[in-house]
C-alpha cells in the first residue's frame, strides 16, 4: 500500500509534501456563492451540536438535584392518599387493550381512591373490543376484585387524543391524572412511586421513564431504543437538573388536575399537545419532576413506515409548539438560561431542513474546498464537524454508559446506523417541518401496536400498515447521489470524507429499502391467513 503508484504513500506525497500549486487558487464569486451557505448551514447544526454537549454537562453538574421515587420531600399517610383517575387513550388498539387494562387494574393503590377512564375513539373492532374488556375488568376477572374501569367512546374524533383527554376530564373525579398510551405497561408499584412527589403542593406533572419491551426484537428497535434513551436520560435529566422547562411525554406521567386546568387545558391545536400543555403549565409557575429511577415499559414501532410516521409527528408538533409558545416564554420573566433552553428544545428539528441543504451542498463545496488544501480544510471543517456530527455520538454513548454501566461500550457498534438513521429521516422530518412552518395542518397519525416483543415474532396487524408513497423513493435517489459523490471522493483521493459520505449512503439507502419492503413477505406469506383465530382479538 505504502509502495504502489496510488498507494498511501502517493496520497501524502501528492496532499501534503507537495507545494508546487500552494497559493494558486483564488477564490470567485461563483465558489463564495456555494460556500456560504455551506458554512452558514454548518455552523447552525453545529451551535445545536454544541447544545448536546450542554445537556450533558447538565446533567453531570447537577447530579445533587436529582429527583428520586424513594425520596420525596415527604409522603401521604395512607388515609390520606389523593384520589387518582387513570385516563387510558386509544384508537384502533384492539391488539394490546387487554395487555394495557390488565397492568392498570393490577396497579397498587387503595380502590376508593381510584378509577380508570378507557378513553375509546376507534372506529374498527376495537369498539367491541375495548368494551368487553371493561366489562370483564368491572365485573371481576383474572384473579382481580371488581375494578373501578369505565368506558368513555366518542363518535368521532375531534381533537385527536387531546380531544379525549379532555372529554375524558369532564367526568374525571381525581385531583391528580395519569396517563398511559396503548402501549404501555405500568408494573404494579409505579402509582405508589410517583403520588407522594405530589405532597409539595407546586408540583403540577411528575414524569417517568420509557422503558423498551420489544427493544431486542430487531436491529431497527434497538437503534431506536438507544434514540428514546438519550431523550430520557441527557435531555430530561439535564433539564429537570437543572431547573429549567421540559415537556410531558404524554404517557408515563402523573399530572395535578388543577395545574390542567390553570394552564388552559388540553388544546389541539399543535400536533404535541402535551408538550404544549407542559410549557404553558411551567409558565404559570408549575414545577415539573422528572423521575429516571421509575420505568414505565412501552412497545416500539417495529416498522420503519410506523418510525418514520412518529417521529415526522414529533418534529411537527415541536415546530408547532415554538411557533405558538416561545412568544410568551420571552415575554415571560423566566431566566435567560430557560429561554434559551426553550429555544433549543422547541427549534431542534429545525436541522432537517438544514440537512437536506447540506446534502445538495456538500459535493460542490467538496470540489471547491479540494483547492484549497488539506490545512485549511482541517482547520475548519475539523472542528464544525466535531461539534455537529461527534456530539451526537458522545451524546448517546453517555446516556448508555449511564443506564448500562457493564455493557455500554456494545453501543459503539450501533453508532453508525444511529447517526445514519437520523439522516435517513431527514426526507420525511423535512416535509412535517415545513408544513409546521406554513401552517399546513395534518391529522394526527398514531403509531401501529402490534404487540410483539420477542425477536422473529411475527405480527399479523396488516390493516394497521401504512405507506409513506413517494418519499422512500425520493430517499433513494439521495442515497444514489451520495454514492456518487463517494466516487468523487475516491478518484480525486479525497479519503477523509468517505466515512462522512458513508453514512449518508447507508441512512437514505436504509430508510428508502425498509420502507418500500418491510413486511412485503409477511404479508405474500399470510395472503388468505385468518387474523384472529380468536373469539375476541386481545394478541398475537
Amino acid at each position: 500500500m505504502l509502495l504502489t503508484s496510488r498507494g498511501l504513500g502517493h496520497y501524502w506525497k501528492t496532499h501534503y509534501a507537495d507545494h508546487t500549486f500552494r497559493n494558486v487558487y483564488r477564490w470567485n464569486a461563483f465558489d463564495i456563492s456555494l460556500l456560504i451557505p455551506y458554512f452558514l448551514v454548518m455552523i447552525i447544526l453545529a451551535f445545536y451540536g454544541i447544545h448536546r454537549y450542554q445537556l450533558v454537562w447538565l446533567y453531570y453538574r447537577n447530579k445533587r438535584n436529582e429527583s428520586h421515587s424513594n425520596l420525596p420531600p415527604s409522603t401521604f399517610a395512607e388515609e390520606d392518599l389523593p384520589f387518582v383517575t387513570i385516563q387510558l387513550p386509544i384508537y384502533n388498539e384492539q391488539f394490546v387493550i387487554d395487555r394495557l387494562l390488565d397492568a392498570c387494574c393490577r396497579l397498587d393503590y387503595p380502590r376508593d381512591r381510584f378509577e380508570i377512564q378507557l378513553l375509546d375513539d376507534s372506529t374498527d373492532e376495537t369498539v367491541g373490543v375495548a368494551s368487553a374488556m371493561v366489562a370483564r375488568f368491572a365485573a371481576g376477572t383474572q384473579g382481580l376484585d371488581p375494578q373501578p374501569v369505565y368506558y368513555l367512546h366518542r363518535t368521532n374524533r375531534h381533537g385527536y387524543k387531546a380531544g379525549a383527554l379532555e372529554e375524558g376530564l369532564r367526568t374525571a373525579k381525581g385531583e391528580l391524572i395519569a396517563i398511559f398510551d396503548a402501549d404501555f405497561v405500568p408494573p404494579p408499584t409505579w402509582l405508589r412511586s410517583v403520588v407522594h412527589h405530589f405532597s409539595e403542593p407546586g408540583v403540577g406533572m411528575v414524569q417517568t421513564r420509557w422503558t423498551h419491551l420489544n427493544r431486542n426484537y430487531s436491529f431497527l428497535t434497538q437503534v431506536e431504543a438507544i434514540l428514546l434513551d438519550g431523550h430520557f436520560v441527557l435531555e430530561h435529566g439535564g433539564r429537570s437538573r437543572a431547573g429549567v422547562f421540559f415537556n410531558f411525554n404524554g404517557t408515563a406521567g402523573m399530572w395535578r388536575r388543577q395545574a390542567i386546568d390553570e394552564a388552559g387545558g388540553w388544546q389541539h391545536d399543535t400536533l404535541t399537545e402535551d408538550t404544549d400543555l407542559s410549557y404553558r403549565a411551567q409558565l404559570k409557575g408549575w414545577k415539573f419532576k422528572y423521575l429516571q429511577d421509575v420505568e414505565c415499559p412501552a412497545e416500539l414501532p417495529i416498522e420503519m413506515t410506523a418510525f418514520k410516521t412518529q417521529q415526522a409527528r414529533w418534529a411537527k408538533g415541536l415546530i408547532q409548539c415554538s411557533k405558538k409558545v416561545l412568544p410568551n416564554v420571552f415575554r415571560s420573566d423566566v431566566p435567560f438560561h430557560t429561554k434559551l433552553e426553550a429555544w433549543y428544545h422547541l427549534t431542534a428539528n429545525i436541522s432537517y431542513p438544514l440537512m437536506i441543504i447540506l446534502s445538495v451542498l456538500l459535493m460542490p463545496a467538496m470540489i471547491i474546498r479540494s483547492w484549497q488544501g488539506p490545512l485549511q480544510m482541517m482547520l475548519i471543517d475539523f472542528p464544525l464537524f466535531m461539534a455537529s456530527t461527534m456530539s451526537v455520538s458522545t451524546f448517546y454513548l453517555v446516556s448508555q454508559k449511564e443506564l448500562y454501566p457493564r455493557t455500554w461500550y456494545k453501543t459503539f457498534l450501533y453508532l453508525p446506523f444511529l447517526m445514519s438513521l437520523g439522516v435517513g429521516l431527514s426526507v420525511t422530518n423535512t416535509k412535517a417541518v415545513l408544513e409546521a412552518l406554513f401552517g399546513i395542518k395534518s391529522a394526527f397519525a398514531r403509531t401501529p401496536k402490534y404487540r410483539v416483543q420477542l425477536k422473529g415474532e411475527k405480527s399479523q396487524a396488516k390493516k394497521y400498515r401504512k405507506r409513506l408513497g413517494i418519499i422512500p423513493w425520493i430517499e433513494l435517489l439521495i442515497g444514489c447521489y451520495f454514492a456518487a459523490t463517494i466516487y468523487y471522493a475516491v478518484s480525486t483521493e479525497n479519503y477523509f470524507t468517505v466515512p462522512f459520505l458513508m453514512l449518508f449512503v447507508l441512512g437514505y439507502w436504509y430508510t428508502g429499502l425498509l420502507s418500500i419492503f418491510q413486511g412485503l413477505f409477511e404479508r405474500k406469506a399470510s395472503d388468505g391467513d385468518e387474523i384472529h383465530e380468536k373469539p375476541y382479538p386481545v394478541g398475537v
